[in-house]
């Protein structure tokens, strides 16, 4: 098997695994944030779970960079710098803004997003920079990468809103969770996770790539879910819970 047949079975097995993990999230709903509970397993600061998950992401794509022989190529100077807007922010901003003081997470969780995240920026950065053909600098004039390129950032902006007003809801050292209003909140429960849909949707235009695809795929598969538990948890949670909001789409879901 070479190379290219590898990267492949990689990434039409982690298709697969997306759809089990879609499917499965219905009935399982991950123990971390407001649906924290006991029995799985030991547990870490939340803080230093974020880091453990969301590190390999910024690493491992710079790996294969550097690795490659495309230092110098500015479409994949573009593809890396878009991409750590994203991870560098998530690795090493966000987990320091949180509010949530003495909040835990399962090391459970932990390990299974830097698997996640070890696998994902394999998929993006061996592809990326070593085994598809180096795009040319025209690749920034092409319809899809300046579509894609809109939508990530467009994404990116509704992901960064949407936790600003989480954010504020709490003043330092304040627990408990309140009602979040402004912004895509309008409309829906869970828009920091809508940001994202759109954010990786453009992701795998901009890039054009199958991995880019299995990485959009795989966020509606651990997002969607999520909506909807996070949709049902505010309703049964808050009596004057807005009963107009959707879960994830704007009027529509």
């Amino acid at each position: 098997m070479n190379a290219y047949e590898f990267y492949n079975a990689i990434t039409i097995s982690w298709f697969c695994v997306a759809a089990l993990v879609f499917i499965s999230l219905f009935f399982i709903t991950a123990p971390y944030g407001r649906h924290t509970r006991g029995g799985w397993g030991p547990k870490i600061n939340a803080t230093t779970g974020w880091l453990i998950m969301e590190i390999p992401a910024v690493v491992t794509i710079t790996f294969f960079y550097l690795m490659g022989d495309r230092l110098l190529n500015p479409v994949a100077i573009a593809f890396l710098l878009i991409w750590q807007t994203h991870y560098i922010n998530r690795a090493l901003i966000f987990p320091f803004r949180r509010r949530s003081p003495g909040a835990e997470m399962p090391l459970m969780i932990a390990f299974s997003g830097l698997f996640f995240n070890v696998v994902n920026g394999y998929l993006q950065g061996y592809w990326l920079f070593y085994l598809s053909p180096a795009k040319e600098i025209s690749w920034f004039y092409d319809p899809r990468f300046i579509i894609g390129l809109i939508l990530f950032f467009g994404g990116l902006l509704i992901n960064h809103q949407s936790d600003n007003i989480l954010f504020r809801l709490r003043k330092p050292g304040e627990k408990g969770y309140k009602i979040p209003h402004g912004g895509f909140y309008r409309w829906i429960s869970s828009p920091n996770y809508f940001g994202e849909l759109i954010e990786w949707s453009g992701w795998a235009i901009l890039t054009w790539s199958m991995g880019g695809l299995a990485f959009a795929v795989w966020t509606a598969a651990n997002l969607a879910p999520r909506a909807i538990k996070h949709h049902k948890w505010y309703r049964q949670t808050f009596e004057d819970y807005p009963s107009e909001r959707k879960a994830l789409i704007p009027y529509i879901w």
